[in-house]
């Protein structure tokens, strides 16, 4: 049996449509058989330890099964901009890639077309692939869909993005999202270990987890982050983030039309010192520009 048989009941992440894809149907994501991706790019501002100096090599996919109300990707997560490729053609990229010297291969947002992605990893492995790969998600992941990426992935870049599932279901529309996010992450762990770098400081394996904070919940994030020092003292870095910015339906929602207060980051960062986290990224303040949000033109695509 083929992986991409599996997109004859689609139930890749925990929203479980059951929908036949391979004969277009779509379900929550909005994805079909096709891979399509928005944009193939350089990227220079994620984590150190992974754009480092020459850049992440990131492929944006388009569709999302999450699409957060407050998205800032949302033309390719919910509206879908992007252009439809085979997996021979993202095979391709992997090695266009590599040729431009980034440090990895950044797969962001890939949940929805694991099997395709599989079958091109396998192809440009083939071609001279050798670049760790990424696999950047919204943690809203099925174990068994992320067994099939054992020993196909390097790094998991996971988001942890709510720990009271009533702020999942009224900004996600994703019900028990804490639940399987963390299961979802200790299999990420599980598969690639505690980090190893190379000799640039460049990861090439381990898990980093992102956490968005997200104005007036602070008490959440700190629910979060006690989770994952719990869990994972420092055998996992914890990526901080202060760039929430009110986008697409955000503005629907009084609580999350302004931005974050930094103080308020300030006292998350004062509380994993306490907690003793010591691989951990934070964020300088100036991040919350439309300036870094990518253009999702079809760039190398």
């Amino acid at each position: 049996m083929s992986n991409l048989d599996i997109l004859k009941n689609c139930n890749l992440c925990p929203r479980k449509c059951n929908v036949n894809r391979l004969d277009g149907k779509l379900g929550f994501c909005s994805a079909s058989e096709k891979i399509r991706v928005a944009k193939v790019s350089k990227h220079f501002w994620e984590e150190p330890c992974i754009s480092g100096t020459e850049g992440s090599g990131t492929v944006f996919f388009s569709n999302c099964n999450l699409k957060c109300v407050f998205c800032q990707n949302y033309k390719i997560s919910t509206d879908g901009v992007g252009k439809d490729i085979s997996i021979e053609r993202l095979s391709e990229i992997f090695i266009e890639q590599q040729s431009r010297g980034v440090n990895n291969i950044n797969l962001v947002t890939p949940t929805h077309y694991i099997p395709e992605i599989i079958e091109a990893i396998k192809l440009a492995k083939k071609n001279g692939l050798i670049l760790p790969i990424v696999y950047n998600s919204n943690g809203y992941e099925n174990i068994d869909s992320l067994k099939l990426l054992d020993g196909y992935i390097d790094i998991y870049l996971p988001d942890l993005k709510y720990f009271n599932d009533k702020y999942a279901i009224k900004y996600s529309n994703a019900k028990n999202y804490f639940e399987m996010a963390t299961k979802a992450i200790n299999e990420m762990f599980r598969q690639v270990g505690t980090p190893k770098f190379n000799d640039n400081g460049i990861m090439t394996k381990g898990v980093i987890i992102r956490h968005l904070m997200l104005p007036g919940l602070l008490f959440d994030s700190k629910k979060i982050v006690d989770y994952i020092y719990k869990t994972f003292k420092d055998d996992v870095f914890l990526s901080l983030m202060n760039q929430y910015t009110p986008f697409y339906n955000a503005s629907n929602f009084p609580e999350l039309t302004k931005p974050l207060n930094p103080k308020h980051y300030d006292a998350l960062v004062d509380y994993c010192s306490e907690l003793g986290f010591k691989n951990a990224f934070i964020q300088e303040e100036g991040t919350q520009k439309e300036s870094f949000i990518p253009d999702f033109n079809l760039d190398n695509v």
